[in-house]
Order: C-alpha cells, then structure tokens, then sequence
C-alpha cells in the first residue's frame, strides 16, 4: 500500500464511506472494509479500538467534509443569501434522487440503523445535523438581512422545519424510489420560505 502513514486512518474512512452507503453499518464487516482499503487488521485495531470507535469517528469524518461543503456554498457573497439557500436544497434534490453512491448523505443512511445501537453514533449524528442546521439558521438570517427573504421567519426554527423535512422527503425516496417526496419538499421550501418557483 502506498498511502503514508499519517493518512491510513483516513484512507480506512474514505474506503468505508461508500461501501457501508451501499450496504448499511451493521452488515458491512470490518474484512470487506480493510480488503478494499488494503489494510491489515493490526492497523485497523492502531487507529480504531473498536467497529463502534470506527463508526463515530466515520460519522465524524463525514460531517466535516459535509459542514466544509456548506460553508463554501453558503457563503457565497456575491449571491443572495435566499439564493444560497435554494441552491443547497436543488443539489440535496439531486445527489440523493440520483443513484451515484458517492452524493448520498450517510446521516440519512445510518440514522435509523445505528441510533439505538451505539450512543457515541447517536451523539455523532446528532452534533453533527446540530452544526448543519445552524448553518442553515445562519443563511436565513443573512437572507432576512439582505433583504432577500422577507417574512416573520424565526431563522433556528425555520432551518430545523426545512431540514426535519429534507430528511423524512429522502428516506420517502429511498423507499419509493422516486423523487417525488423530495420535489413536495421543495414546493413546501418554496413556500415557507415565501419565495416563487
């Protein structure tokens, strides 16, 4: 294997990521990850102590790729904030309607899988979808104040609605195997946020 050291444990995370989006936490055995990975098993054993140890710190690596995506998208000065803001719901509608593996959002994935069988997952997943929902919060509120979003929208409460929402409209997908939940969200974003298609 030609990874430096310093980068094993995150090549390990990397190489898991989309096999266990495929196939779910709990099924995924540590074998298949580290025969993908090219990793031997005391490497695995140096970085993680345990498959649970390995799924948070998953979850963890996950959240930060994820949040540093969201602060490049919703900063973009030189859009509104409003449009910032849909921009992030039309690439959400796209990644997880589409079948390409690599887009698909791992909270929505483990959520229901892992959230009664690991409390540092759990606690993970929930620290995790905290710091995107105040990033959400933080782009509304940018949007009451450039002017872009109008309304008596409480910003906190608004990104918790729109993400709660986003979240039930893709597991419908998943189950459906449509897109239509996530277009119905899109509608209701649309207006909640008091905005026109």
């Amino acid at each position: 294997m030609n990874t430096p050291r310093t980068n094993v444990r995150q090549h390990i995370l990397d190489t898991a990521k989309p096999i266990i989006l495929g196939k779910g936490f709990s099924v995924v055995g540590l074998n298949e990850v580290l025969t993908a990975a090219a990793v031997p098993k005391g490497s695995f054993y140096h970085y993680f102590k345990s498959k649970e140890l390995f799924g948070e710190a998953l979850l963890e690596s996950y959240f930060a790729d994820y949040l540093a995506y969201l602060d490049q998208l919703l900063s973009k000065q030189e859009m509104p904030a409003a449009q910032r803001l849909m921009s992030y719901w039309s690439g959400w509608l796209e990644s997880q309607s589409s079948e390409d593996m690599h887009g698909k959002c791992l909270a929505v994935k483990l959520a229901g899988e892992v959230s009664d069988l690991s409390e540092a997952m759990r606690l993970a997943l929930h620290q995790g979808t905290d710091q995107i929902i105040a990033r959400l919060a933080d782009c509304i509120s940018a949007g009451l104040s450039d002017g872009s979003l109008d309304g008596e929208l409480d910003a906190q409460h608004t990104a918790e609605t729109l993400y709660e929402m986003w979240l039930g409209a893709t597991l419908l997908t998943k189950m459906r195997r449509d897109r239509s939940a996530m277009e119905g969200a899109m509608i209701a974003t649309l207006k909640i946020l008091n905005l026109h298609s």
